[in-house]
């Protein structure tokens, strides 16, 4: 290589940072392409993306190929610098430190720095193209990758004896919220909203969303007859519980579109009111969502008292109740439920529930518990918190706004700096 002329080392010096930069920016590429886009790429039949998917089956391998064509690349280079100082200056000892030092300098900013970045930032305008190149290198390569991988594994079983094979990569659901989370600048704010609702459906039970039972709208057979057709005739709801005095004696379903042609007649009384309803469906409180929805369809019907372990009604839920707990996130009313402040605070209706509080904050306030916010305060605080009251709430600050005898109605989540 002495006999070479400064012009062919200047030549092999830049080629050398070239690959240098190449084996830099197309590891940071392979290794930052989105596995999931990565796989629907491969689906489409990408011709990149099936050689990227083929060499990143085995990142071991991948690993070993690019460092050593990278540290080959690092040395000839140095050795080159090394040269041409020696040529320049002939054995001046500061000098050639010099250009060692100037070659870090520039290795350190064009052949790492600005390819990761670059890379980083577009992956696959440089990892499909650099596929095709490795696919054959790996090959030609086989042997001496295998050795040296061959050693860092018996290094890695030397120093980390409990260490196991590659983790299979696992996409559990916090992650994948995260990565919803992350496609703000992509995708609106209400299909973020809907897409983390069918997320997070499976986790969902009729409780978190059913109608409390002190909410339920129903018939008491117990009323005078002239209170029952008035409540009849102005109800808001299709669908009305008939029961005995209390919700728990009920009759069953009244579907409104079955009587109220029957209401203006003579004969018209409680037995034929009775007999109009349909059987009530009874449903475990902690079913969850979807698999209330396909019971709802395979049974045909739309309606359905929730009860606890001992029988007890607890609340009612309905179809229309389940598809919106899919859609709430394309709703606007729920966002009603929240008013921020000029100041940054959060006024925030109680009686919203806690999973869609943390929907639109993106709190993580605990579900397993209290349904709603209301609930949820006063569990923390073991009583009924007066007007004015300042609590910190599993890390938010508080102040209850408005309340009545037994339970919270509003409350101001204060702003945290």
């Amino acid at each position: 290589m002495n006999d070479l002329s400064l012009g062919m080392l200047f030549g092999l010096l830049a080629l050398m940072l070239f690959f240098s930069a190449f084996f830099s920016g197309s590891e940071s590429a392979l290794m930052t392409l989105s596995r999931y886009r990565l796989r629907n790429l491969v689906n489409n039949k990408h011709a990149g993306a099936i050689k990227a998917n083929l060499i990143l089956q085995k990142p071991d391998r991948l690993l070993g190929l690019i460092l050593l064509g990278n540290n080959f690349a690092n040395n000839l280079a140095a050795a080159i610098t090394t040269l041409i100082a020696i040529k320049l200056y002939n054995d001046d000892q500061s000098m050639i430190a010099t250009a060692i030092a100037a070659l870090t300098l520039v290795m350190l900013v064009f052949t790492e720095a600005t390819p990761k970045t670059v890379a980083s930032a577009k992956p696959e305008l440089l990892a499909f193209p650099a596929a095709w190149i490795y696919s054959p290198l790996l090959k030609l390569f086989y042997p001496l990758i295998w050795l040296v991988n061959g050693l860092v594994s018996a290094l890695f079983r030397l120093f980390c004896k409990s260490g196991r094979g590659q983790q299979q990569e696992f996409l559990d659901k916090e992650a994948l919220l995260g990565i919803i989370k992350d496609t703000e600048d992509l995708l609106p704010v209400r299909y973020q909203n809907l897409l983390q609702s069918i997320v997070d459906l499976e986790s969902a039970t009729v409780e978190d969303i059913m109608t409390p039972r002190n909410e339920i709208v129903g018939i008491d057979l117990n009323s005078p007859l002239e209170t029952i057709v008035e409540e009849l005739k102005n109800s808001p709801h299709t669908q009305l519980v008939v029961y005995e005095n209390d919700i728990d004696s009920i009759i069953g379903f009244l579907h409104l579109r079955h009587v109220l042609t029957l209401i203006k007649q003579a004969d018209f009384d409680k037995k034929t009111l009775v007999a109009l309803t349909s059987k009530p469906v009874f449903i475990p409180e902690h079913t969850p969502v979807y698999t209330q929805m396909l019971r709802f369809r395979d049974d045909k019907v739309r309606i359905g008292l929730v009860v606890d372990e001992y029988g007890d009604v607890q609340g009612l839920v309905t179809l229309d109740d389940l598809l919106q707990e899919i859609a709430s996130g394309l709703m606007s009313d729920d966002l009603n439920a929240i008013q921020k402040l000029s100041d940054g605070c959060l006024l925030v209706d109680a009686n919203i529930s806690v999973r869609e509080l943390n929907r639109l904050t993106h709190w993580s306030l605990p579900t397993d518990g209290p349904k709603t916010l209301n609930g949820l305060i006063i569990e923390f605080m073991e009583a009924i918190p007066k007007t004015g009251t300042g609590i910190k709430l599993h890390g938010h600050p508080l102040e209850i706004v408005e309340h009545d005898n037994n339970t919270v109605k509003l409350v101001k989540f204060l702003a945290v700096e």
